[in-house]
């Protein structure tokens, strides 16, 4: 396996994460909506990763080529309702249908992503440090 497809394999990591990142914040951005254009709060949105291999094995079997976006989806669980009568979003019963979105489910997806993009900088610079290291080899 070349330098090359470690690098690859760890920026295909590393646009995953970020997106993981870009739904956790929007997630958060929307925890408190209660109407969007499809009519009803906002729903929690999950990405979904799948991984991605070679059609081929290399010479010692290997068939990992990293990771890949399946899609985004909506979280089905039920939002949160809250008795609050003078809300322009109450129902007849005076409760305001809030998104199913937790902060504290959020912020620990967050650290998991933040600590997941980290571990695939350190591959990245590993994987850059051996090469050097093998070129510095060529040389003596």
């Amino acid at each position: 396996m070349s330098f090359f497809h470690t690098f690859r394999i760890s920026g295909s990591a590393l646009t995953a994460e970020r997106l993981r990142m870009d739904t956790i914040a929007n997630n958060l951005a929307n925890v408190n909506t209660t109407r969007t254009e499809a009519g009803g709060p906002y729903r929690r949105q999950m990405p979904v990763f799948a991984t991605r291999t070679e059609a081929r094995p290399n010479a010692h079997g290997f068939r990992g080529a990293g990771v890949r976006v399946i899609g985004i989806y909506e979280d089905p669980t039920p939002g949160r309702l809250v008795y609050e009568p003078e809300h322009p979003d109450a129902d007849e019963n005076g409760y305001v249908h809030y998104p199913n979105v937790n902060v504290v489910t959020e912020m620990v997806d967050m650290i998991s992503a933040t600590r997941a993009y980290e571990a695939n900088i350190n591959v990245i610079n590993s994987a850059r440090n051996m090469a050097l290291k093998a070129l510095e080899i060529g040389r003596g």
